[in-house]
């Protein structure tokens, strides 16, 4: 969101002066011939995923897993090509994607049913979350799994990332490894009502990690019990989470 957020200035509603994709993979794809003259009429998000929708029913569609980055500089201010995948100036400003990994141009209808955007779940920073998918997709999820790993999962709620999955179940009083089957579909909804309005906050103001509870805090008292905050992995990926074993029932 912050992404787009910074972005949308720059491009929305404009054509691009100028269209480059210094990356190999995308030298005989032709896009600057194919969006040339053509607005770009919206950016939107659905989780992680940014799209810029051009005239023509032609979709830009960025990830940017762990490694990407989209970036603004102003006129005359000096950026290095090295790690560029696109590159779209206007109006004396340029917008570069960095590092990928994930940059394909499609078409509106392939938007629509490609199965990777398909099957994502409620966006998490929608302007109204959409509970009653989100504890549909929920229940439809393995009972046994741990409800902080399924909140990872894109399936299940959109957009929700490791700092916020802690953040949200500790606002929730929640122990990250209480079964799905355990949790109720108001405490379920209560994790991701914790995280919301500082995801908004950060995905409108920049990336923020000043006020965060628990994350990255290990051994620190807990803010409300004082009990101090542990961390390991958690599902699949081993992905790291942080809580509180003294409040989070």
């Amino acid at each position: 969101m912050w992404a787009a957020t910074r972005i949308r200035p720059v491009l929305e509603g404009h054509v691009p002066d100028l269209i480059e994709t210094p990356q190999p993979r995308h030298e005989r794809d032709r896009w600057p011939e194919r969006l040339a003259g053509r607005a770009i009429e919206r950016i939107d998000t659905h989780g992680k995923n940014l799209f810029l929708q051009f005239e023509g029913d032609l979709v830009i569609y960025s990830h940017l897993r762990m490694t990407g980055s989209w970036r603004v500089f102003d006129a005359g201010r000096r950026w290095s090509r090295a790690q560029a995948w696109l590159v779209l100036e206007q109006g004396g400003r340029t917008v570069v994607q960095l590092g990928g990994p994930v940059l394909e141009l499609m078409t509106a209808a392939r938007v629509r049913t490609d199965p990777r955007l398909a099957t994502l779940g409620p966006d998490v920073l929608a302007d109204k979350f959409d509970r009653d998918s989100f504890v549909k997709r929920l229940r439809a999820d393995d009972p046994t799994r741990g409800i902080g790993d399924a909140m990872l999962d894109q399936r299940v709620v959109a957009g929700l990332g490791t700092i916020w999955r802690a953040e949200g179940c500790w606002e929730a009083a929640i122990d990250p490894w209480r079964r799905v089957s355990e949790v109720s579909d108001d405490e379920a909804v209560a994790i991701v009502e914790g995280a919301r309005p500082r995801m908004l906050e950060s995905g409108h103001g920049g990336p923020m990690h000043a006020g965060l509870q628990i994350y990255k805090k290990v051994g620190r008292p807990c803010p409300r019990c004082g009990t101090p905050i542990r961390a390991r992995g958690q599902g699949d990926a081993n992905r790291t989470t942080y809580w509180c074993p003294g409040c989070q029932h």
